[in-house]
């Protein structure tokens, strides 16, 4: 269950950060991206451990 969390964060904030991103270049697309995959991710498996931990 915790990767199911960790996975959708790194989704939702991957996506909304190539969103972001993309307005300006692709490789900025890719970098915003990355990293807001690894906080998604992070932020995830934190939130499991808060609530269902």
């Amino acid at each position: 269950m915790k990767f199911i969390f960790g996975t959708l964060g790194a989704f939702l904030l991957g996506s909304f950060g190539w969103w972001l991103g993309a307005q300006w270049a692709l490789p900025a697309a890719v970098i915003v991206s990355a990293v807001g995959g690894g906080v998604g991710l992070y932020y995830g498996r934190r939130l499991f451990d808060d609530l269902l931990g």
